[in-house]
């Protein structure tokens, strides 16, 4: 008999969490959030959002003592990411991938691709031995890279290797494809896709780039000024109007207030075909029976939360003069 439970533990359950620095500000604002297992999360959020220390949080590396956050039932900061055993006997292990690694000063010495990945079980006899190979071989690596005349970029799909290379349950990504090229970047998505429909894990996954992604989210979390504001699963909804363009469109339960699409269409008079606007398209047109957005729903949703985000909090500078500004950062005495 399984020893899994009725209703096993979710992924990942934040509830009321807050986390304040040690200078006395707060990081985070009681908040909560829970996750499925099998689920791949977009953490969505402007720079100084707070998508980073929650990240941080959820992987054990900070510890809230405020709130409670479980990851598979159990606290993360007393396993210290290392594998532990859910609440209903599944071993699983978190690992959180962050930026800091490719410029950490010790991976820019004389160091072999072959050693680093060796050393986490990647060797021919090694534990992980086929998924370093499969790593290998999705993010391009060549072996004979030495560390420090490889670009940040190689730098980067070295770190990933590393980090996936042992089978993890929970996967915290906080902005580490940055330096990737496209083709490795698609491929590491659909990787990761492959992973969480086949076992028992789940990825939060925290960017700025948004292109490649319009399918693979299973759901969306927006943070902004330390909060959670919004969560939910990524399911698009369309509505149409009965010329077939699209009136109104729904991202994880949010209306969007703008959404552009284009259409293939064929003129009547001359048979050419042209990309117009959908609202241009004439009684001569013959209309195509492909819709073209113009942007992604997803980069749509980001940018719309984004732009509310920014009309919450006002301009940084509040409207200030560059003298006032000065002033107020570096006292009267120093700015005059």
């Amino acid at each position: 008999m399984s020893n899994l439970s009725k209703d096993p533990a979710p992924a990942i359950d934040v509830n009321n969490l807050t986390y304040i620095f040690p200078n006395g500000t707060t990081g985070i604002y009681p908040t909560s959030l829970k996750l499925p297992r099998g689920s791949r999360t977009l953490l969505i959020g402007a720079n100084g959002a707070g998508k980073s220390t929650l990240l941080r949080v959820l992987a054990g590396k900070t510890l809230a003592r405020q709130g409670a956050v479980r990851i598979y039932g159990r606290d993360p900061f007393r396993t210290h990411g290392s594998a532990a055993r859910s609440d209903d006997g599944i071993d699983f292990a978190l690992t959180y991938l962050g930026t800091e690694w490719a410029t950490n000063p010790i991976v820019r010495y004389d160091l072999g691709v072959v050693e680093l990945l060796e050393s986490m079980g990647g060797g021919t006899s090694g534990a992980y031995a086929d998924r370093r190979k499969l790593l290998v071989d999705i993010l391009d690596i060549d072996l004979r890279w030495r560390m420090h005349r490889a670009s940040d970029g190689e730098r980067r799909r070295v770190q990933l290797a590393m980090g996936l290379m042992r089978p993890w349950t929970v996967l915290l990504l906080d902005e580490v494809t940055v330096d990737l090229d496209v083709l490795v970047r698609a491929r590491l998505l659909d990787f990761l896709r492959t992973e969480t429909e086949t076992r028992d894990c789940a990825v939060i996954y925290a960017t700025h780039i948004f292109d490649g992604l319009g399918e693979w989210p299973t759901h969306a979390v927006h943070m902004h000024a330390g909060a959670i504001t919004h969560f939910g699963e990524y399911v698009v909804e369309l509505e149409e109007k009965k010329d077939g363009s699209v009136s109104k469109v729904s991202v994880a339960g949010v209306a969007l207030d703008h959404f552009e699409t284009n259409r293939i269409v064929r003129h009547g008079s001359t048979g050419e075909t042209e990309i117009v606007p959908a609202t241009t398209i004439t009684a001569d047109d013959v209309a195509g029976a492909l819709v073209i957005p113009k942007n992604s729903v997803l980069l749509e949703l980001a940018l719309q939360w984004l732009r509310h985000d920014l009309t919450e909090r006002g301009e940084r500078s509040e409207h200030l003069s560059w003298a006032e500004i000065r002033e107020r950062v570096l006292g009267p005495e120093k700015s005059s």
